[in-house]
């Protein structure tokens, strides 16, 4: 039995600035786990608000293991960097089911917050 979906996307994507405090640095994470024993090839599309979607972005993930990609991060081969405050979706595809969840730190007052975003898989 495969545990998990192929496809999710996470509509609220919108990278918070890093802040002033050390201890804690602002930012977005895609939390990605297979718990198949297949291993996963996983491709992210970048959608947003005015200009074109960002595609061909891949991660690699072996089966029954987990990995994060901070979104504030150079992202795949060609290290696209997102900007700060940009909306965006992320869609991601994968070649076997996978599950997914995206979160944020969000650092902008004194009383951070750290949250998920809802996601839609199918």
């Amino acid at each position: 039995m495969s545990i998990g979906k192929n496809n999710w996307v996470f509509c609220d994507g919108y990278l918070p600035p890093k802040g002033d405090n050390p201890e804690f640095e602002g930012h977005e994470a895609l939390m990605l786990t297979n718990l198949n024993n297949e291993k996963a090839r996983i491709e992210l599309t970048l959608v947003f608000e005015d200009k074109d979607p960002v595609s061909g972005i891949f991660v690699d993930l072996d089966g029954m293991r987990t990995t994060c990609v901070r979104m504030d991060h150079p992202l795949g081969e060609d290290k696209f960097q997102l900007g700060v405050a940009e909306q965006y979706t992320v869609w991601v595809k994968s070649t076997v089911p996978i599950c997914a969840c995206f979160g944020r730190l969000d650092i902008r007052q004194t009383n951070m917050a750290y949250y998920s975003v809802e996601g839609y898989s199918f």
